[in-house]
């Protein structure tokens, strides 16, 4: 727990834990200006109504989804914000499914001329998961559109990807040279600043700094702040464990485990957030198949 201990003593918020992120993208006018960088749309956003996180299927039998952020702007598009800790082996898959979700909610009864908003799935990632070429490696967003193979054109505007992987992002402060590089050069080091660095100092980026200093917390923020970055660590050591065991007992049995490994933290992150959403334990059980017993020794830890 040495990690989770100097991060308590450190002057900001770790922004990659659970607490850190929503805390920051919690605030309208910083997840305006860094939702405006990430999709590079010419139109700007300038105002967001944050919508329920959590997302069913068209029917209540279906299941679920937990969005970290979920939001709309002015224009009526819709914006799912993830922030993913742990690479998983179906991740793509499950943010073509994320992203299903609000398309399908546009869809009214009777009739409809099948006129829809765009959607964007932006991914903050802790994790590379674009890997297939050499230069995979030095790209640190992609976006990914739907594409007519011949012409290779954009055949629609209406759903859009954005992942940024940001252990590709390697700059230093001196490096930094656009807005965008400033909020991923905080994403991934804000907690290990002294102090606030002299490139940037905005309106905005005070704020940020100003809301993330850890000195302001309450207790019982510090609280939840304290097992958010336990939390944070947990999966990082699991997911190295998977990687060790890969390599020491071959690929299969090793990922084979991981896999396992990482089903069962992410079941135990989406039951912190239903808990922190104060969701009935039935709901709970029905949406992770874990039992009540295990449900509520979680909540008495929380």
């Amino acid at each position: 727990m040495e990690e989770a201990f100097d991060e308590l003593k450190a002057r900001y918020l770790n922004l990659l834990t659970d607490y850190g992120f929503h805390k920051v993208f919690g605030v309208k006018n910083l997840l305006i200006d860094f939702l405006n960088l990430a999709i590079r749309e010419e139109s700007l956003i300038t105002d967001i109504q944050y919508l329920p996180p959590e997302q069913w299927g068209n029917l209540k039998t279906e299941r679920k989804a937990i969005f970290d952020i979920f939001c709309t702007n002015e224009k009526g598009e819709y914006f799912i914000v993830e922030m993913q800790k742990e690479k998983q082996p179906f991740f793509r898959d499950r943010c073509l499914y994320y992203a299903s979700l609000p398309i399908q909610k546009q869809a009214p009864r009777g009739i409809w001329d099948f006129r829809l908003k765009a959607v964007y799935m932006i991914g903050i990632l802790d994790f590379v998961l674009f890997d297939e070429s050499e230069e995979d490696k030095e790209q640190v967003v992609e976006y990914v559109y739907l594409v007519r193979e011949r012409t290779k054109t954009q055949y629609s505007h209406k759903l859009k990807f954005v992942f940024i992987e940001l252990p590709k992002f390697r700059k230093t402060e001196k490096e930094l040279k656009t807005r965008f590089d400033r909020w991923l050069f905080i994403l991934k080091n804000l907690y290990k600043l002294k102090e606030r660095p002299a490139s940037i100092r905005d309106e905005i980026f005070e704020e940020l700094f100003r809301l993330a200093e850890i000195k302001q917390l309450t207790k019982k923020d510090m609280r939840t702040y304290k097992k958010s970055i336990t939390d944070y660590h947990e999966v990082r050591s699991a997911m190295d464990c998977a990687r060790e065991e890969s390599r020491e007992e071959g690929i299969a049995v090793g990922i084979e485990k991981g896999i396992e490994k990482g089903r069962e933290r992410e079941k135990i992150a989406v039951i912190q957030k239903c808990l922190l959403k104060n969701m009935s334990i039935d709901d709970i059980i029905d949406l992770t198949g874990f039992s009540k017993e295990q449900i509520m020794e979680m909540k008495t830890k929380n």
